[in-house]
């Protein structure tokens, strides 16, 4: 039972590492060769940011590759945040699973900012689950470096979790530019805690 608890464990630390990888990857890809596409929805990686970006890259030509990676990122976030659990039977773990199934449902496609039709459901439901996307991962990350504290080896993370809180949740909120900061401190965290996820679980072995 122990080991197939520890194999649980490093399979979600893994998609915990897989996941922020293949979003930013894919988001970095088809912003590149959907430039022109993401020019015509008013989108400007400095002046307008965050004008459909990078929902509406869901929206061109090759945004079926935008809707699964949407969808496959939001099921690795749910398996990382399930091995979290593991590790830490918390609150905190279970909204990151929460948070998953909230990226998920950004698949549903998101209406442009500059439009002359009226709000669609899928917008809204995607508008929606960018809401509850941040209202679980934020509050998860808090009550997460509070246990990361109280186990020594885990303490480092505790710190690093308050630091790129401290970041991100400025950028979360004012958005603009600082929404590069969000992606990267959110994919940097979870990556740290992954890596710190199977080091724990091979430890165990020895």
């Amino acid at each position: 039972m122990r080991e197939r608890t520890d194999l649980f464990v490093r399979i979600a630390a893994w998609a915990g590492i897989i996941g922020p990888l293949l979003f930013g990857g894919m988001v970095i890809v088809l912003t590149i060769t959907q430039y022109d596409f993401m020019r015509s929805l008013h989108w400007h990686p400095l002046t307008a940011p965050t004008t459909d970006w990078p929902s509406g890259l869901a929206l061109g030509p090759q945004g079926l590759w935008m809707t699964a990676t949407f969808i496959i990122s939001g099921a690795l976030l749910v398996l990382f945040g399930q091995g979290v659990r593991v590790m830490f039977p918390v609150l905190g773990a279970s909204l990151l699973s929460i948070a998953g199934l909230a990226l998920a449902c950004l698949a549903f496609p998101t209406d442009p900012t500059f439009r002359s039709t009226p709000a669609t459901l899928y917008g809204t439901v995607h508008d929606a689950s960018y809401v509850v996307l941040g209202l679980t991962l934020l509050p998860g990350m808090v009550l997460l470096s509070r246990s990361f504290r109280k186990q020594q080896s885990w303490r480092w993370l505790a710190t690093l979790t308050i630091l790129v809180l401290i970041l991100i949740i400025p950028a979360f909120v004012f958005r603009g530019v600082l929404f590069y900061i969000f992606l990267a401190g959110i994919f940097g965290w979870c990556l740290c805690v992954s890596v710190q996820t199977l080091r724990v679980s091979y430890t165990r072995l020895h």
